[in-house]
């Protein structure tokens, strides 16, 4: 649901209507994980962080920080983030076992 070829995520600027909030958290809660590059996950990693009192980010946080996140990069780390791991790190634990 996030793409960003080239690298640009103006993330200050996106006020999205109600309507369209709702359907972003609808369809994050949805899908089975998400595939993120170093950017578009140092972005969304704010919602890790961020602590809400009943606003409507309430519900995207908690979507986003149970969603399976895999991250494609060698410069990120993706620490102690809830359900994130780096596809490196998969690939280096399948092929030693």
């Amino acid at each position: 649901m996030n793409q960003s070829l080239d690298g640009y995520v103006d993330h200050m600027a996106f006020a999205p209507s109600p309507t369209l909030f709702r359907h972003f958290i609808e369809e994050a809660q949805g899908q089975a994980g998400s595939v993120y590059g170093r950017h578009m996950y140092e972005v969304m990693r704010y919602w890790t962080t961020i602590i809400l009192n009943g606003c409507r980010g309430t519900r995207l946080r908690a979507a986003w920080r149970n969603q399976p996140k895999w991250v494609v990069s060698r410069s990120v780390e993706v620490g102690r983030a809830p359900n994130a791991r780096l596809v490196e790190d998969i690939l280096r634990a399948r092929s030693a076992g």
